[in-house]
């Protein structure tokens, strides 16, 4: 069966707007163009739309979903079956939050009191689950699965005022390395009160640190580029810099 953009639209709940922006950046391109001038699309289109939606529902951008679909090695049944399992992952977050809520909102109308580390589990899950999509294969590579587990677990027995302190000191952590970078010395005490923060911030969550296993930490932040966005957003420059702050501090 064939669609021409109107009816594609209505059939998926995507505006015809959208349809034709992805005909325009090259992710979803009609089959042909009919005579008058219509975008008609086809079965294979409509398998494509389904599964760009699928990567959209898991925020992946629509570049990566180009590269991902029209990848020769491309299979739609192994891409279905990860589907399943990531939106599954994600239906599990929803419900602890969900739960989490619905405990905060009994405990406000007068019911069950809830415990402070309750308030957080759900979130705390979601970080966890968020770090493991994007950093978790690399982590485990470099420290093991029961580091990572056991990383895992003590984020989750934290309490809630270690909660909030985690999140102060990350802040702190942030602002220091902005003052070391101005200085332009990794060595320089700014640069040192930043590398010692992020420590103290490591820790609310390391099972056991170990000077060698900060600096290669600080590898790895260079070495793979989303960590280098993430510090980079804040001090444009400061992934390089806290790299080489660390390894003074390491006495490398």
């Amino acid at each position: 069966m064939e669609y021409t953009v109107q009816q594609l639209a209505k059939l998926s709940g995507v505006s015809g707007r959208t349809l034709r922006y992805y005909d325009e950046i090259d992710l979803l391109k009609p089959s042909r163009i009919s005579s008058s001038g219509y975008r008609i699309y086809s079965q294979k289109e409509v398998d494509l739309l389904q599964q760009i939606l699928f990567y959209r529902e898991l925020e992946v951008s629509l570049d990566e979903i180009r590269r991902i679909i029209y990848h020769p090695d491309f299979d739609l049944i192994a891409a279905l079956q990860q589907h399943v399992e990531k939106l599954q992952k994600k239906h599990v977050r929803l419900e602890q939050i969900i739960s989490t809520v619905q405990k905060t909102i009994e405990s406000k109308k007068g019911g069950t009191p809830m415990a402070d580390q309750e308030k957080f589990e759900g979130f705390k899950k979601q970080m966890i689950d968020e770090n493991e999509k994007k950093y978790g294969k690399e982590v485990r590579v470099q420290y093991g699965d029961q580091v990572v587990d056991d990383s895992n677990a003590k984020m989750m027995g934290l309490s809630e005022d270690d909660f909030e302190r985690m999140n102060e000191v990350e802040k702190a952590f942030l602002a220091e390395l902005k003052k070391g970078f101005e200085t332009g010395d990794p060595a320089s005490p700014e640069a040192q009160k930043a590398v010692t923060l992020h420590r103290e911030w490591l820790n609310f969550t390391w099972p056991k640190y170990s000077k060698e296993a900060h600096a290669g930490l600080g590898d790895m932040y260079v070495s793979d580029e989303r960590f280098t966005a993430y510090y980079d957003q804040y001090v444009e420059g400061g992934t390089k810099f806290l790299r080489d702050a660390i390894s003074v501090y390491a006495g490398k």
